[in-house]
């Protein structure tokens, strides 16, 4: 892998470690139990994306 292709993927694991980290966030704020559930379920897809990312390497 070049250095390049590890730049990529660490930048992206660090984007989707963010939207993890956002989604859980406002998942936890939110009142309303459906929009919350939405979120959560986005929390966990940024959560599935980070990992394949992880085993790139």
């Amino acid at each position: 892998m070049t250095s390049k292709e590890l730049l990529y993927i660490e930048d992206a694991l660090g984007h989707e470690c963010f939207m993890k980290t956002c989604s859980k966030y406002t998942a936890q704020q939110l009142n309303d139990v459906s929009l919350s559930t939405y979120i959560g379920e986005l929390e966990q897809k940024h959560t599935e994306i980070f990992n394949k990312f992880l085993n790139l390497l």
